[in-house]
């Protein structure tokens, strides 16, 4: 059989990619299915310090000698101890899971970590994956016209973004709480009939050049966006933002911003969105945020403290209204710290070996999955990697993890790259 050079190259490139996804064609078992129906995903971006939060250790000094830099207390989790700075969370830990030995290799730099933690890939000069977030969207789909199926509390970043899903699954993001996502509100000298008038025409644009390349995917999807963002703009969702509406004890119990987003997640929740990223934006608190190098680590018990306030009061407000079972609460981070302290008393980055904390969804709580070893710098019992920690997510969301999605160009890429749920978690 004679190739030439564009054929060859084509049949070995189907061959090479056919390979690895030949043994996803058949999981060996049935992936368990949980009951979830949504995800409130809080981010500690700049890498949240498991070992002085949800995996203390023996004490340290601060100086020469490695360790928790804090006391240690006791949890609803019988012989289960974190740190003194979660009280409130220790009480509710019995609706919780602590997966304590994720592991992954880019714990050099915050961005590519990011990106992984969220896409369970490491970036590609070919592919641009979608997060988890938009994979959610895409898979679950709107329970609503009226609000979107994923909403991001924090700045837009290539770590949340849709990917080669394309536009119509990504993200309305918020960086105040108050008005809601500024490109849903209507400017004040737009008076209703102005605004119909606009989109009228938008409308007749939108006939004509579906006219003109009718099988565009990319204009219909634009298309399809415009549509559903006028229908957000509309009271429905719009009126989640008023969290007056809300007890002021209530408000009170979550606490400052951070709680005051997890508070609105939860609304969210309730109003249909099926995915929403609440980012721990207070690094004013101690200056660097989780990102505990040198003098930041002084003042990290106060992000800790936040963390607790908002955590816990989300736990229970879910609980109160009969979300808890529906909704998986997650606490993520780019990667955990090292047990040893660097010569300003900070702490470096560690992905050998760090924590994610889930609540709810159905799964089976009051467990710890995983150990690092006496010092708190490796893994000692049921390593994870990203993708077993995306697979544990999506089969508590009852999304089969091994699904084939699809690229504009019908390239099939697994949801998960060969990610095994932790099947303890599941009835």
């Amino acid at each position: 059989m004679n190739l030439n050079r564009r054929e060859f190259l084509k049949a070995s490139a189907a061959t090479a990619f056919a390979a690895p996804l030949a043994g996803l064609a058949a999981p060996a078992k049935p992936v368990p299915k949980g009951k979830a129906e949504a995800c409130i995903f809080l981010w500690m971006g700049g890498g949240m310090a498991q070992i002085d939060t949800f995996d203390p250790k023996g004490r340290g000094d601060g100086k020469k000698v490695p360790g928790c830099a804090y006391e240690t207390i006791g949890t609803a989790i019988p012989g289960v101890k974190i740190s003194e700075h979660l009280r409130q969370t220790a009480a509710v830990l019995d609706r919780c899971v602590l997966l304590r030995s994720l592991s992954h290799e880019q714990f050099a730099e915050h961005g590519a970590a990011t990106y992984l933690v969220h896409t369970a890939r490491k970036p590609s000069e070919t592919v641009v994956y979608p997060s988890i977030g938009s994979v959610v969207a895409h898979q679950l789909g709107p329970r609503s016209e009226s609000v979107p199926p994923y909403v991001v509390m924090g700045y837009p970043n290539i770590a949340r973004d849709p990917g080669f899903l394309g536009p119509q699954h990504g993200y309305v993001y918020l960086t105040q709480l108050e008005t809601g996502p500024n490109g849903l509100i209507r400017a004040p000298d737009v008076d209703i009939a102005r605004q119909q008038r606009r989109e009228g025409l938008l409308s007749a644009w939108q006939k004509e050049l579906n006219r003109r390349a009718p099988g565009d995917k990319a204009a219909a999807a634009q298309s399809e966006i415009s549509r559903r963002g006028f229908k957000m703009a509309g009271p429905d969702f719009m009126n989640v933002f008023d969290l007056a509406h809300e007890p002021k004890t209530l408000r009170e119990n979550y606490g400052g911003e951070f709680g005051q987003r997890c508070l609105l997640a939860r609304r969210l929740v309730q109003s249909g969105v099926r995915f929403v990223e609440v980012s721990f934006n207070l690094n004013f608190i101690n200056g660097t945020g989780w990102d505990t190098h040198n003098e930041g680590q002084r003042d990290q018990h106060k992000l800790i403290e936040e963390l607790d306030k908002a955590f816990a009061t989300l736990v229970l407000d879910l609980e109160r209204h009969k979300l808890l079972e529906k909704t998986l609460v997650v606490i993520a981070t780019e990667f955990g710290r090292p047990p040893g302290f660097d010569s300003r008393g900070g702490r470096g980055h560690q992905s050998h070996g760090f924590t994610s904390v889930l609540a709810g969804g159905g799964l089976r709580s009051g467990q710890v999955i995983g150990a690092t070893d006496d010092g708190g710098g490796k893994i000692a019992e049921h390593p994870l990697t990203m993708a077993d920690f995306h697979a544990t997510m999506h089969c508590a969301l009852g999304i089969n993890p091994h699904k084939r999605i699809y690229t504009p160009d019908d390239r099939p890429v697994p949801i998960t790259d060969f990610g095994r749920p932790v099947e303890k978690l599941f009835s």
